[in-house]
């Protein structure tokens, strides 16, 4: 029988099966044993095939069927493993705040970068507007209009105040979206929002660190309604990429990816060489100064190499 993956611990799996059927699952054994170094070869959104024992009392996965896309991501820079966040997405909402906790534009430049590279639509919203200063609304506005430039729907939010809820849920509409961002950027509060059924634990602030608690233990995708899901991670501390090489990195940026070709070398880099269109625009201003640190951190070989 073939399904898809709604729950998984990794240990344990909840398949949606295509008879409108919930299972609980576990991995067949050689699932596991593949040339990677996988912390999770079967993720939520998978679609897969699998066996039910004549008692039906017991369900294994054998077979995880092809992926239309998928984000993953290596859990720190010295990591040799990698995690298969979510798979067969038709968009990524990235939730960020710049306060309790701040989210750096680093974070949000990888997930970027990694949607780009399969695909993905993605969507930046910055949560809790309403404990912004005067400073932060000013940063919050650069930064949104910032991306919004690029060609990235960017927009602010209050769960809290149930500011822009309506304009998420248009959003999400019709899709299958992972929501993505470190721990107490309100992940869980929005969904007990979107689905009150639910009742998702949440987190207060650390005061001593100003991060958030993982209130999420595993991925989970939720119904909102029969065309409508969304997908829960645990919170996210770290975003290594996977599988890139510096020179590919460029394509991934969008405002740098319209300029390709136009460099006096094929292989150009953007980092020093003479006659780089890309540093030219982020002279005179056409590609933003910390976009391109961004960029820079991500070609090194840290960043980018398995």
């Amino acid at each position: 029988m073939k399904g898809t993956i709604r729950i998984s611990t990794g240990s344990w799996y909840e398949i949606s099966g295509e008879d409108g059927k919930i299972y609980q699952a576990r991995m067949k054994g050689k699932l596991r044993l593949d040339d990677r170094k996988n912390t999770n070869p079967v993720a939520v959104g998978d679609h897969v095939e699998f066996d039910i024992d004549e008692e039906g009392q017991s369900t294994v996965i054998k077979e995880i069927l092809p992926r239309d896309n998928y984000i993953i991501r290596k859990p720190s820079n010295l990591s040799k493993q990698e995690h298969v966040i979510a798979a067969n997405l038709d968009e990524v909402l990235i939730m960020a705040t710049l306060a309790q906790p701040r989210t750096s534009q680093g974070f949000i430049d990888r997930i970027l970068v990694t949607a780009e590279a399969y695909e993905i639509p993605a969507t930046i919203v910055f949560n809790k507007t309403d404990l912004y200063d005067e400073a932060l609304i000013d940063q919050f506005a650069k930064m949104s209009e910032m991306y919004q430039d690029i060609g990235y729907q960017s927009f602010g939010m209050s769960v809290k105040k149930d500011s822009n809820l309506d304009k998420v849920k248009d959003l999400l509409l019709h899709k299958i979206t992972l929501i993505t961002g470190h721990s107490g950027v309100g992940k869980s509060t929005l969904l007990n929002k979107l689905v009150p059924e639910l009742q998702l634990k949440t987190g207060e602030i650390s005061n001593y660190s100003l991060k958030g608690k993982h209130t999420t233990t595993f991925a989970a995708m939720f119904a909102i309604n029969d065309d409508t899901y969304v997908i829960d991670t645990p919170g996210i501390k770290d975003f290594g990429l996977i599988d890139m090489q510096p020179e590919e990195v460029s394509h991934y940026f969008p405002e740098m990816r319209k300029l390709l070709g136009q460099c006096r070398f094929s292989e150009c880099l953007h980092v020093s060489e003479p006659g780089c269109a890309v540093l030219a625009a982020v002279d005179n201003g056409d590609i933003d100064a910390s976009r391109y640190k961004s960029y820079l951190s991500m070609i090194s070989n840290e960043e980018t190499h398995r």
